[in-house]
């Protein structure tokens, strides 16, 4: 047995419980926003957040999380940490839509070794070890293999805050144009498992280090390449840095990364 098993077993114990949480408070929520006013979060966000940093704090009290709510500005170079995004596709969720999830990842000494990404409105599961493949409910993905360009469906994102929306409308016109279409489904951790699964084959966005971190694991085990449109900046991990990361069945990073690069310059 691998010695990540128990990380990967209670991120799937705890990925459910708080799916099943999030599904059980969806019928009273109370929707408020965070300090700048553009970014929604209700009380299940928090009430999830809680139940998983509970669930891990009493099997490993040693280690260290990062999570949305109760720990967004915590240290990530750790021996042991836990990224927890509790609700991601919050607006989604609050808006009745089934495209969220609950995302939790393991990573020992900045290596992700355990990951779950579960959506409980859909009932698929999302999970992959280091080295050991990925699985959507218990059964064996990859990537779609897709090699031409103008065939590749491609998921994105946008912000909260509107300041940079005309520059990011370049990639789009220029993915619009130069693929297949465009998807914006509003949970970055599911657009990123679903290029695992073969139902996208890119995406990119810039989004916050929980939003990424087990899906990452999840698509790189699927045979997804993962990495960022620009290089990041020296010494920095690349499993946690979030600014603009890029995944794509492997054939179409690189002309998906140059087209990005060559949309930015226009």
């Amino acid at each position: 047995m691998s010695q990540y098993q128990p990380m990967m077993d209670l991120a799937l114990t705890l990925a459910r419980d708080a799916g099943d949480e999030i599904a059980r408070q969806r019928n009273a929520l109370e929707i408020n926003f965070k300090y700048d006013g553009a970014e929604l979060v209700t009380q299940a966000d928090v009430a999830a957040d809680k139940l998983i940093n509970d669930g891990i704090k009493a099997a490993f009290p040693d280690h260290d999380i990062l999570s949305e709510e109760l720990g967004p500005d915590n240290e990530t170079d750790c021996e042991h940490l836990w990224i927890i995004d509790p609700i991601d596709g919050t607006v989604n969720y609050a808006h009745g839509h089934a495209q969220v999830a609950v995302s939790i990842a393991y990573y020992h000494n900045g290596d992700c070794k355990a990951a779950v990404v579960h959506n409980p409105f859909a009932e698929e599961t999302f999970e992959a070890m280091a080295g050991k493949g990925a699985f959507l409910n218990d059964q064996p993905i990859e990537v779609s293999g897709k090699q031409d360009m103008r065939r590749a469906i491609v998921g994105t994102g946008f912000p909260y805050q509107k300041d940079d929306i005309d520059e990011l409308m370049k990639r789009v016109t220029a993915v619009l144009k130069q693929c297949g279409d465009i998807r914006r489904l509003g949970a970055a951790s599911l657009d990123i498992c679903w290029v695992a699964c073969g139902r996208l084959d890119a995406y990119y966005e810039t989004v916050k280090p929980w939003d990424f971190a087990a899906a990452q694991l999840i698509a790189r085990e699927a045979g997804a390449r993962f990495g960022h449109i620009y290089p990041i900046p020296q010494g920095l991990n690349p499993q946690i840095y979030s600014h603009n990361i890029m995944v794509a069945t492997p054939a179409l990073f690189e002309p998906m990364q140059q087209l990005l690069i060559s949309a930015d310059r226009s």
